[in-house]
């Protein structure tokens, strides 16, 4: 009977690559993320930028001072309404911030 050969080293894993980002290309990572009522949104604060997504579609719009951390409760249940995010201990609506890109 021949004796056993050594096993070869396991060779390491590839890293999983999951890019998930539906925010445009050129933000950093964001601080904040999330979602409500069919609504996505991302907050880049090096850029000064939020990105959402609803309806398929992905809009950006200049923070300015805000520091996003959330979404607060939708003005409208059914997620039709004007978003209204969390900044600063306030709230902030879309509305009121501009509208870049």
């Amino acid at each position: 009977m021949e004796p056993m050969k050594p096993m070869e080293p396991m060779k390491p894993m590839a890293p999983i690559k999951t890019d998930d980002s539906w925010w445009p290309e050129g933000l950093s990572s964001p601080s904040s993320s999330g979602g409500q009522n069919g609504l996505k949104y991302a907050f880049f604060p090096n850029q000064q930028r939020l990105a959402i997504e609803r309806n398929g579609q992905v809009e950006q719009f200049d923070t300015g001072s805000h520091r996003i951390s959330g979404v607060a409760q939708s003005q409208s249940g059914s997620g039709g309404g004007d978003p209204v995010f969390s900044a600063d201990g306030a709230n902030v609506a879309l509305s009121d911030l501009r509208k870049v890109g």
